[in-house]
């Protein structure tokens, strides 16, 4: 069992509509410029694949793509997109289920590893990672870094998204490392509003070194974001990057 929360039919149905920014060019070009760059003449190996956003078009890219999703739903709408042949999925979660083969790029987009909900879990989903790599091979995560700078004494929320038609904020647990992403998102004219909820657990850049090193990973590579901008210490998400020795 893994504590990931699946999404669900509903949720799955309208992912891209609402996440529409997401598909853009100006954010899907750089991510697919970087990943394609590391796959090189490889295959390569997304965990928590969803509705195929960043694996569609990478695989349109020539890059050999397999995904691991655990949401029947997510990969539902993907198939709509790419047939098994085209770009097979295997139904599990990213911490422990194994697909045949070796890859040169094994990555996880979108913050989604903070969906593992225990650090035991995210351990294992950088050993299920070394585990699918090719010697030098390289594993790839996108996440936020935590924004507790922005937390004064007593509050426990931060605002990531106020704008006409969606309210997102996240609310803390400073003591399990965990975190919930609230939306209130409206649907027609009405002025009525949808509220959604998810659980997360984050993670500091240093924590995942060392999930990393466990693994038998070594860090290569951390910038700000696809482009490359340098990380920093105002950063607000990270992508980092560890190869497996060759």
């Amino acid at each position: 069992m893994t504590s990931s929360e699946p999404w669900t039919r509903e949720t799955a149905d309208r992912y891209d509509a609402e996440d529409a920014e997401m598909f853009s060019d100006a954010v899907l070009g750089p991510t697919l410029d970087f990943l394609a760059a590391l796959a090189g003449d490889g295959r390569a190996l997304e965990f928590a694949i969803g509705t195929g956003r960043v694996g569609v078009p990478l695989r349109e890219r020539g890059v050999p793509v397999v995904g691991i999703e655990l949401s029947e739903h997510m990969a539902a709408v993907l198939r709509r997109k790419a047939d098994e042949e085209t770009l097979p999925v295997a139904l599990g979660d990213m911490a422990t289920t194994v697909v045949p083969g070796t890859f040169s790029l094994v990555y996880l987009v979108y913050n989604t590893i903070s969906n593992l909900l225990t650090q035991d879990e995210q351990v294992e989903c950088f050993r299920n990672a070394a585990r699918h790599l090719a010697p030098g091979g390289r594993f790839v995560v996108e996440l936020g870094v935590p924004p507790l700078r922005f937390l004064p004494p007593g509050q426990i929320a931060v605002p990531f998204d106020v704008s006409e038609r969606h309210l997102g904020f996240d609310t803390f647990d400073l003591v399990e490392q965990l975190l919930v992403s609230h939306h209130l998102t409206r649907d027609g004219d009405d002025g009525r509003y949808r509220r959604g909820s998810s659980r997360h657990r984050y993670a500091w850049p240093a924590e995942l070194d060392l999930m990393a090193r466990i693994a038998g990973l070594e860090p290569e590579r951390r910038v700000a974001d696809w482009n490359g901008a340098p990380f920093t210490q105002d950063s607000a998400k990270h992508v980092s990057v560890w190869r497996k020795p060759a």
